[in-house]
């Protein structure tokens, strides 16, 4: 690819005083960066939250018998674990980075609609305050998936009907920001930044709001159902009075497994803008890159009953699924090919932007790897509703989509606060978090095979040990993450400017930007004239040493 080239006019003025905290300005702002930061922060505080749930479920399942907590205890940890990860980790900071970088990325000076994306924020918050206090008023027992008949039977379960108005909200709030990322991709664009000269992040970020406002209406869809059944006595999905529960296994997984591309979809673009960086060659195959996300949407949305082999599903349904299935993993393999080229003779520097997305790539290619086994239908039949799945989700969204949310972090933070976090810290936090979570999730396949059920706290003696060393890999893990939060707190009180592009990136946001920015981004919209990504195909040695340096 040619250079990239950015006609510019006008002194860009520091923004770093924009960023004084006041909590009037925050609570009312319209910014995208303030929502995406608030977004960000938030995220983070649940995913402590979350992360103590499964440091508590990790405990239990250390020793085969329960000697921790009760049955209705255990079943709620996990419950409630799953949705806080979910819907209250992943996809916030999903929303808040793209809020915060996309604009950028693009040369727009904010969302489309930022009165939207204020209400979309704060009925997030308001969602997960609904979520948290079930808590106070007990927590659900049909797990994360909500499963009929498991979420109609007890009418008097309150925790039921608190995660499903919690779920509502989070969905609406999803749906407002899917379709301001869609239509600030489409109409906010810089003058001369055609479709393939986006930036692969937009391109994630345009995906994923298509992802957002058409899998998300499903989920609603179907909890209103849930909840007409518990209360007013319609039947859709109890077996009892005629419902079906298969039915809602359809209508979940409709919206599930597109749900889980909108949660790895920004981690793809997260990854295509930190390789390029840290190897200083343009990404491999950029158009490639981009259809593969555009066909991995699609048939997102075609195989989700890959998750109901073993549901009593009309047979002759499984074969196309398994088939679907299968095929998804072509658009993505030709991704991780994709990176692997981008590397390939580059000049790599192993800042911890690019130490993480190397984590990502291997956790995610194990997580890629069991999907592919999953796929097989008779494999699936004897290891489906087994740790082995476990071990596969978290390896997919653990592996790929916190690994690309920790390199975001140290990625963008300089962009975010003017500030670098400390490198020392950032590989004794990956340190322990690769170790940790293979340490983790890795024993739960050989449980699996094994035929140890998932959602057991009472187990046979048979698979202590392997238990045993997940949950001394989740503590490593946990404790990991303490780098992290000491990182960023300490980084914040020495205060210590960082240069504006540190990383010496080409993206829009780094060289045109100031670092903060200012409130309205851009002085001046700048006009793009060539195509993104490219480090003069390999920077010479010395110009990369200096550009080191002055990072």
């Amino acid at each position: 690819m040619s250079e990239t080239t950015v006609e510019h006019h006008g002194h860009q003025e520091h923004g770093h005083h924009d960023y004084k905290p006041h909590w009037s300005d925050w609570l009312f702002t319209t910014d995208a960066k303030k929502i995406g930061f608030i977004y960000i922060i938030m995220s983070f505080v649940y995913f402590i939250v979350g992360g103590a749930l499964a440091g508590m479920i990790r405990i239990e399942l250390a020793t085969p018998k329960m000697d921790f907590v009760d049955g209705v205890t255990y079943n709620g940890l996990v419950s409630m674990h799953g949705t806080i990860m979910i819907f209250m980790w992943v996809m916030p900071f999903v929303a808040g980075i793209i809020n915060f970088v996309m604009p950028l990325q693009i040369g727009a000076r904010d969302m489309a609609f930022p009165r939207l994306n204020a209400m979309g924020l704060w009925l997030f918050n308001a969602g997960a305050l609904v979520l948290l206090a079930t808590f106070l008023l007990g927590m659900p027992q049909a797990g994360w998936t909500s499963y009929a008949p498991l979420s109609t039977l007890d009418k008097k379960e309150i925790g039921m009907d608190l995660w499903i108005l919690g779920i509502q909200l989070l969905g609406v709030s999803s749906i407002m920001s899917g379709l301001n990322f869609i239509v600030t991709v489409v109409k906010l664009r810089a003058p001369g930044m055609t479709w393939f000269r986006m930036p692969l992040f937009v391109w994630s970020s345009l995906v994923v709001g298509w992802l957002m406002i058409l899998a998300m209406p499903a989920i609603a869809v179907t909890l209103l159902e849930v909840f007409l059944e518990r209360h007013f006595g319609f039947t859709f999905f109890g077996p009892a009075h005629g419902g079906d529960p298969i039915l809602y296994q359809h209508l979940f997984w409709f919206f599930g497994h597109p749900e889980v591309y909108i949660l790895i979809m920004p981690a793809f673009g997260i990854i295509s803008e930190i390789i390029p960086v840290f190897s200083r060659k343009p990404v491999f195959g950029y158009k490639l890159m981009a259809w593969s996300m555009i066909l991995i949407a699609f048939l997102s949305f075609l195989l989700w009953a890959h998750h109901m082999f073993s549901s009593g599903m009309d047979p002759r349904l499984s074969l196309p699924f398994m088939i679907l299935t299968m095929i998804i993993g072509v658009p993505t393999g030709v991704k991780m090919f994709n990176w692997m080229a981008t590397m390939w003779r580059g000049k790599l520097y192993l800042d911890s932007p690019m130490i993480f997305s190397l984590g990502f790539l291997i956790t995610f290619a194990v997580g890629g790897f069991g999907g592919i086994i999953l796929a097989s239908i008779p494999i699936d039949l004897h290891i489906t509703n087994t740790y082995f799945v476990v071990g596969h989700m978290h390896y997919v969204l653990f592996g790929g989509s916190v690994m690309a949310i920790f390199a975001a972090i140290y990625f963008w933070f300089p962009k975010m606060t003017g500030y670098k976090l400390n490198e020392k810290l950032a590989l004794w936090h990956f340190g322990f978090t690769f170790i940790g979570s293979n340490l983790t999730f890795l024993p739960m396949h050989w449980l699996g095979m094994l035929g140890m059920p998932r959602r057991v706290a009472d187990y046979d003696p048979l698979y202590a040990n392997d238990n045993l060393m997940a949950s001394i890999g989740g503590a490593i893990m946990g404790f990991g993450t303490l780098f992290l939060v000491a990182n960023y707190f300490l980084t914040l009180r020495k205060k210590e400017r960082c240069a504006e592009n540190p990383w010496n990136s080409k993206g829009l946001e780094w060289t045109h930007a100031s670092s903060p920015p200012s409130a309205n981004n851009f002085d001046e919209i700048p006009i793009v004239t060539t195509d993104p990504y490219d480090y003069g195909v390999l920077t010479p040695p010395k110009a990369a040493k200096e550009a080191k340096a002055h990072g």
